[in-house]
């Protein structure tokens, strides 16, 4: 059985490798600090799905005290279509909840069409939005 819990010591290796495998990282974002900064933050988790073979999913979750925030939902690609993501999702939103916040959002690249019908089918809606941002790190 799958256990969907905290982060534990010695799991980070495994938990990028999945980011890797499911074409989450980018040459620009440095997963060890992304998950560093999860793991050490007051407001953030990042949550995995765990049992006998190792950790099989991922959501990194966050609370700015206005919204929700989740990253890293990562499914094994071996696991996919076995709701093990909307396990994920349903913790990372439990998370949420439990801390107040009253919305959720996520971003998702425009290209990930596979992505995009997941979290539709999960009932999340587009949102009517455009997203700035500017690089602080150099």
């Amino acid at each position: 059985m799958t256990d969907i819990r905290p982060i534990r010591g010695g799991e980070d290796e495994a938990v990028i490798a999945l980011w890797t495998a499911s074409d989450l990282t980018r040459p620009w974002n440095d997963p060890v600090a992304d998950l560093n900064l999860a793991k050490d933050g007051a407001t953030s988790t990042l949550l995995v799905a765990a049992d006998e073979v190792g950790i099989s999913g991922t959501v990194m979750v966050g609370f700015d005290g206005h919204r929700g925030w989740i990253y890293y939902l990562a499914v094994d690609p071996d696991r996919r279509r076995s709701g093990l993501g909307r396990d994920l999702m349903t913790a990372a939103q439990d998370w949420l909840k439990k801390r107040g916040a009253p919305k959720l959002q996520l971003m998702v690249r425009s290209d990930n069409e596979a992505a995009l019908g997941f979290y539709h089918r999960l009932g999340l809606e587009r949102q009517d939005v455009i997203v700035l941002g500017r690089r602080l790190d150099g």
